[in-house]
């Protein structure tokens, strides 16, 4: 049985001995890092975890991973810790054979959803949003391959877990072909980021090799159903699977159904995502494309993102084709990159224009291994908090008291992994780390 009081106990404990470069960064990173397990994470029977996204009551299948998966640098001292993990994973595995086109769940089979819409397909007492994203469904596959391949704990590793795995390659091979696909989502009020377009379909798309979604990590509906960061994404899990696959007895025909979808989509990419940026004609890595040759140049603050792919281990950050796509998405080129009195960096069409995210603010330091560029980023999120003490969705560039999201637990975890590799690099150049 997992003692959740305890847990928080030890992680507090942990957190106080942090020694960042500022106490403003230590005063938030100790807030923060026992809050996701002291304010959003439930053990239901013993054993499955339920984590709330934070102010609102469900479990995103993305949103969970990113929040639990700081506590894994923890896990040799916290060994329990382990135990957490796993019964996130648990849950998440629970809600995909639930429906694996849903993106965000209740705790119980509440009834409670985002929205009701009569134009909309049914969905069940316990989905809270079917947005099809296909980040939804590598997240607990990440977590999972990272909890094994950090601590050896392999007990989540079960016959639930292959088989949950095959379920969701086979959603991504039916999703390379969406023309075949009976997912729909068609909401009939809000904006037009929120729906699916073409009676909700999605705008048409050729065939490519890649998974179609419907929706971005954001829950914005795709411009162009091939969303790039979220195939490179299905690249790294497919990877850890085959890896993970060496330890355990898999079927061989699940191996091959990986192992033929890794190659189309990869193919894919290599000659459909990797486009000639306009003014410059270098290549760099698109955003969205259709596959009848309409591109969308631009990148979310929202992971999977395109500056996220060397930290979900796609690409090296010294790649000179990672580097050109980091040059041009931390630029004005990109639409949703802002500058102002206090901040710049990449915000979102899902917020204000002129909001920049914390989340990738975090995400340019965990993608870089400069110590002092790292602290800078540590600086930036820390000291434009409205003093809080909690990360923001969003913040006005010119403002800091005007934000988005007054309590967003994966903001908050995202800067606890980049005060982890502060740390991790500081403890390297001096010496101290074997």
């Amino acid at each position: 049985m997992i003692n959740q009081k305890e847990l928080i106990n030890q992680v507090e404990d942990y957190s106080l001995t942090v020694s960042l470069f500022s106490k403003k960064s230590e005063a938030l990173f100790q807030n923060i890092f026992i809050d996701t397990l002291t304010n959003t994470v439930k053990v239901k029977n013993n054993s499955d975890i339920f984590v709330a996204t934070g102010d609102i009551p469900a479990m995103w299948l993305r949103d969970s991973t990113f929040q639990i998966l700081p506590y894994l640098s923890l896990t040799d001292k916290i060994p329990e810790l382990m135990q957490l993990i796993h019964g996130v994973i648990k849950q998440q595995l629970t809600y995909i054979q639930h429906d694996p086109y849903a993106n965000a769940f209740n705790e119980t089979s509440s009834g409670a959803h985002y929205a009701i819409d009569k134009s909309n397909i049914p969905i069940s007492d316990l989905v809270w949003e079917r947005k099809f994203e296909i980040d939804s469904l590598c997240a607990p596959i990440h977590l999972a391959s990272e909890l094994y391949h950090k601590s050896g704990y392999s007990n989540h590793l079960d016959a639930n877990f292959w088989q949950t795995v095959d379920l969701i390659i086979d959603t991504f091979i039916k999703e390379q072909h969406h023309e075949n696909s009976d997912y729909i989502f068609n909401r009939s009020d809000g904006p037009s980021t929120d729906t699916l377009s073409h009676d909700g379909k999605g705008s048409p798309v050729g065939y490519t090799g890649m998974v179609w979604s419907g929706f971005r990590p954001s829950d914005d509906a795709c411009l162009y159903g091939y969303h790039i960061p979220g195939n490179c994404y299905i690249v790294c899990i497919l990877d850890e699977l085959i890896s993970l696959s060496e330890t355990q007895m898999v079927a061989s025909k699940l191996i091959d159904k990986i192992l033929k979808l890794r190659s189309d989509i990869k193919f894919g990419i290599d000659n459909f995502g990797i486009v000639k940026e306009p003014n410059t004609l270098e290549t760099i890595l698109a955003y969205e494309v259709d596959g009848l040759g309409n591109i969308n140049f631009m990148d979310d603050a929202n992971v999977p993102s395109l500056l996220s792919l060397p930290f979900l281990g796609y690409i090296s950050s010294s790649d000179a084709l990672y580097q050109r796509t980091r040059e041009f998405i931390l630029s004005n080129k990109n639409p949703f990159y802002y500058s102002g009195k206090y901040l710049k960096g990449i915000g979102s069409p899902h917020t204000p224009n002129n909001y920049v995210w914390p989340i990738s603010l975090a995400m340019e330091g965990l993608t870089s291994d400069n110590l002092e560029f790292i602290q800078g980023r540590l600086d930036t999120i820390s000291t434009t908090d409205n003093n809080t003490l909690q990360c923001h969705e969003g913040i006005n560039v010119d403002d800091p008291s005007l934000y988005t999201r007054d309590w967003f637990s994966w903001a908050n975890m995202t800067y606890c992994q980049l005060a982890l590799r502060y740390m991790d690099i500081q403890e390297e150049t001096s010496g101290l780390k074997t």
